[in-house]
């Protein structure tokens, strides 16, 4: 059987989609789907890939533009991760036709086909994402008004002539939505970003809390970076102190309507509210019959040889799960028959929908289950979750000589290339740029400021990126002479690069690829030029851990032995030697990193295990002292999660933080809940008011006991912000004592 259909053809209405959709998902074995060109390129590297549905046919997204979506359109994504593994996920926007939606679905079973029916797929609908897809868009998503239909299409938005109004709402999951021009738009609990192309404008209403601003600084400073290529000026405006600038494009301001309470309430666990079922075709139509009608459900319910829909409607959830053994047709169909499932039972158009195979089930689905046991775990609390096909997970080890060649290790999300291009550096000192000694290159100090220059050849024009990097204690000034010194370089070739301000810890994966092969290290404190070296204490410790990308970076953190990780390396250095400490779940390219370390510090090192440490190793540190032995951190069942309890749209809501979370996520007026899974914290920051404390701990055992998977009776352990013991700190990579000494706002406004 060959089928041929033009994407273009005016009979391809919803009418055809639906035939096609049909001829597809009940497609015998022995036909194989045609794929897609786009999809020659679909999960050869890890990261993310995004496509949107145009005149029926894929367009790939420009990656500076990712994580904006128009309402009237549909977009594919794809995540590959290191394992390799992947996500499909099918976006549609409000005002997305029936026709796009229908091409979306169509052309994300020939993807999930492409890619042998192993990826877990998502169906998303605007304002009721996913947290899995949230979380590729740490600086949150855009919503902007219309389409391809109305002549909307991806450009690069460096353009003067922008004249925008962004919404912005959210505190873990940030949504900036497209409004109207008026001040009709306007309300005084929000934050609000007029983007006027040259000028981008960040609005405060009078009862926004500090942590919306702080949030919503980050999608200004986004929209700048990325958008606009670093080449915008922001300016932060107080309600009641808008300048001239803005009233001349808003008109004279008028009444501001008072604070609106978000409605959503979003659901920290389960609480049993969980059918499941199985799907058969053997009538020739799909039905659905009754296995279980409560959750918690056992793992052997879920034959290899069928399919099954695990019902969550009422906290708008519903899975897919796919036997291995199951008729091609059953799997085929798996996202239509969970569509025409919600239908049936009258649930919300908006209900989410997974589609998992076996081996590629996502935490929230395996919490259903008292006694689910994964296979072939990886380590480490940011390590890379193998989902997918988990049967064997080859680990490719670090080599600094094959990093360039080796494309699974180099390749990751908004990398560029492999950073084997041309690096220039210089040091911000007395208001200009000094060049940095070559041989240094991959050491920056916390007290400094950084301009790095990366020039590489795309096909036969040669491109370049100003990276900026900030130092948690480099002073204001050199600050702001890093912005005005990186807008006289890119002026200087022409405004041709782009611009990407980086703040310490916060290194993409593109910059750690800069140094030929070689960890990060980060000192701390401390200045890097000649003349005004500050003094290195007679004790060190690096802290070396690699990324979910596969970058390595070295930290230096305060020498203590609370500070050691079991799944980490660390290097101390003592005025007699030098220990290179492996923890029980430290990876080899760690190790090799930990060796370049030894190198740069000159002396020769004695290799410790965890558990068979010499007495000298602890006397070094100052003595023996309790850290993160978390057995977790070892053998990875379930990623760590992290919710915030706030009351301050009015009511106490709970809220998970999307994708890899960091210490900055900890908002410092609520209280947050990180689950390990084997241990649950309560986080007290300090301007959490007396709801907040009073409430959360009731939170955190309703989350405990209406666990589907049996945790009941866990341990919650309360912690307050500043006194955080080395078993919370452990989870969080490179975690800082000090960070909240100055203040996040001020600290993010230095980068304006």
């Amino acid at each position: 059987l060959s089928v041929t259909v033009s994407w273009k053809s005016p009979l391809c209405n919803t009418f055809y989609l639906n035939l096609i959709w049909n001829l597809l998902s009940s497609a015998s074995p022995s036909v194989t789907m045609v794929s897609h060109k786009e999809f020659e390129t679909a999960g050869k590297a890890p990261g993310l890939q995004i496509w949107r549905v145009e005149n029926m046919d894929l367009k790939p997204v420009p990656k500076n533009l990712y994580g904006n979506f128009y309402t009237g359109d549909a977009y594919l994504l794809l995540y590959t991760t290191t394992a390799p593994s992947y996500y499909i996920h099918m976006w549609m926007g409000n005002e997305c036709s029936q026709d796009e939606s229908g091409a979306a679905a169509i052309f994300a079973t020939q993807l999930d086909d492409f890619l042998g029916g192993g990826p877990v797929q998502f169906r998303e609908v605007q304002n009721n994402e996913s947290l899995t897809f949230l979380g590729y868009f740490k600086s949150g998503i855009k919503y902007k008004q219309g389409g391809v239909a109305s002549g909307f299409h991806h450009v690069l938005t460096n353009d003067v002539d922008v004249k925008r109004l962004l919404h912005i709402k959210g505190r873990r999951a940030i949504r900036a939505t497209e409004v109207e021009m008026s001040w009709s738009s306007f309300n005084k609990g929000d934050c609000f970003i007029v983007d006027l192309g040259k000028e981008i404008y960040q609005w405060c209403g009078s009862d926004c809390n500090r942590f919306e601003r702080l949030k919503a600084s980050q999608l200004a400073i986004d929209i700048r970076d990325n958008e606009r290529n670093g080449r915008a000026k922001l300016i932060m405006v107080e309600d009641g102190a808008e300048p001239d600038a803005l009233t001349k494009v808003l008109g004279p301001k008028s009444s501001i309507t008072p604070a609106t309470p978000d409605n959503e309430e979003v659901e920290t666990s389960n609480k049993k509210k969980a059918a499941l079922y199985m799907i058969s075709d053997a009538s020739g139509s799909m039905k659905t019959s009754v296995v279980a009608q409560t959750s918690p459900f056992k793992q052997e319910m879920l034959s290899l040889d069928e399919c099954y829909i695990l019902d969550n409607g009422v906290d708008k959830n519903v899975f897919v799960w796919k036997g291995p053994n199951a008729n091609t047709s059953e799997r085929k169909a798996a996202m239509k028959a969970a569509e025409q499932f919600i239908k049936e039972k009258n649930y919300s158009s908006k209900t989410q929908i997974q589609v998992l195979p076996a081996g590629g089930e996502t935490t929230l689905f395996k919490q259903f289950f008292s006694n689910w046991k994964d296979k072939d775990q990886t380590t480490g609390p940011t390590k890379a979750y193998t989902i997918g096909k988990i049967a064997h997970v080859e680990q490719i080890p670090f080599d600094a000589s094959s990093l360039h060649n080796n494309k699974a290790m180099a390749a990751q999300h908004n990398m560029v290339d492999d950073g084997s291009g041309k690096v220039q550096i210089w040091r911000v000192e007395g208001g200009d740029r000094v060049p940095v000694d070559p041989s240094t290159y991959g050491q920056f100090f916390g007290g400094d400021c950084y301009l790095i220059l990366y020039s590489y050849k795309q096909g036969s024009r040669e491109q370049h990126i100003i990276y900026t990097w900030q130092g948690l204690k480099s002073t204001q000034d050199e600050l702001a002479a890093s912005a005005f010194l990186t807008v006289q370089l890119d002026d200087s070739m022409g405004g041709a690069p782009v611009q990407v301000r980086v703040t310490q810890g916060q290194e993409p994966p593109h910059l750690m690829s800069l140094f030929k092969g070689k960890p990060m290290i980060i000192h701390s404190g401390g200045t890097s030029r000649k003349d005004g070296q500050t003094k290195t204490g007679s004790m060190r410790l690096f802290h070396i851990r690699q990324s979910s990308s596969r970058a390595t970076r070295t930290v230096e953190v305060e020498p203590s032995a609370s500070n050691l990780n079991t799944n980490d390396v660390f290097v101390l250095k003592s005025p007699d030697c030098v220990f290179v400490w492996k923890g029980a779940g430290a990876s080899e390219e760690e190790m090799v990193a930990a060796k370049y370390v030894v190198s740069v510090l000159g002396r020769q090192s004695t290799d410790v295990v965890e558990g068979k440490e010499p007495a000298g190793f602890w006397s070094a540190l100052g003595g023996k002292k309790e850290y993160q032995t978390s057995p977790t951190l070892q053998k990875m069942v379930k990623p760590p999660r992290l919710f915030g309890c706030s009351n301050k749209t009015g009511r106490l809501v709970v809220e998970e933080v999307p994708g890899d979370f960091t210490q900055s996520d900890l908002a410092t007026d609520d209280v947050m809940l990180l689950d390990t899974w084997d241990q649950i914290f309560l986080w007290i920051g300090k301007e959490a008011n007396e709801v907040e404390k009073r409430e959360s701990p009731k939170i955190a055992k309703d989350y405990v006991d209406s666990d589907p998977s049996g945790r009941h009776g866990l341990p919650i352990t309360t912690i307050k912000q500043g006194a955080e013991p080395p078993t919370f700190t452990g989870w969080f990579q490179a975690w800082d004592p000090n960070m909240w000494d100055t203040d996040p706002l001020e600290r993010i406004r230095a980068r304006f």
